[in-house]
């Protein structure tokens, strides 16, 4: 099984990914994008760096570079090794901020990762609703998305709505103004559900 979590930034995704890794044990393998392996960690500086201007398709090259160095070399192998992998993001980041947000387009982005990922899309996306504003809030790492401010992520809140209407069997919405807690047992709720079915 692959699941991933997607959300504007703040919205508790590496939170929750974290805690639904330790809740599974050993069958778990949790990732990040970018990043994963040498090659894509370095690519995670890079984009992320405040110094650094990049075009919105530098980006969206950026992004598919490190995450077919992740696919390749982590999210294949552990899924053939039958294990599940957690994702904290994917490609639906790439189309929400660079395809939504940035302007190049939610089809062309999305048509573009699924060559980059070869097909490779997950089975549940968990996507953490939270208003900017209330997200902005939230303590978190400073890179060059969240310097871009509220009106930019409620762009990408926007791209991920209609990414959930697009992909509604996929996508799960998630209320992230809730506990902690509460969050992750809902998750973990739909998880179990989803696995149980696999199974039957």
């Amino acid at each position: 099984m692959f699941i991933t979590f997607e959300g504007i930034d703040r919205s508790g995704k590496t939170t929750q990914a974290r805690m639904l890794a330790d809740a599974l044990g050993p069958d778990a393998v949790l990732v990040r994008e970018p990043g994963g392996t040498l090659a894509a960690e370095r690519i995670r500086d890079l984009v992320k760096d405040l110094d650094v201007t990049l075009s919105p398709i530098a980006e969206t090259l950026l992004f598919g570079a490190a995450r077919t160095e992740l696919i390749e070399h982590v999210v294949r192998p552990a899924l053939e090794a039958g294990k599940i992998v957690i994702c904290d993001r994917y490609i639906d980041s790439t189309i929400a901020y660079q395809g939504g947000a940035r302007g190049l387009g939610i089809e062309r982005v999305e048509q573009l990762n699924d060559w980059i990922a070869d097909g490779l899309w997950p089975d549940v996306t968990f996507l953490l609703e939270i208003d900017p504003a209330a997200a902005g809030d939230r303590g978190g790492e400073d890179d060059r998305f969240e310097r871009e401010g509220e009106d930019f992520q409620r762009l990408v809140a926007a791209a991920y709505d209609d990414l959930a209407g697009r992909h509604p069997d996929r996508y799960v919405p998630i209320d992230a103004r809730r506990p902690v807690g509460e969050v992750h047992e809902q998750v973990l709720e739909e998880v179990e559900e989803r696995r149980a079915g696999a199974v039957q």
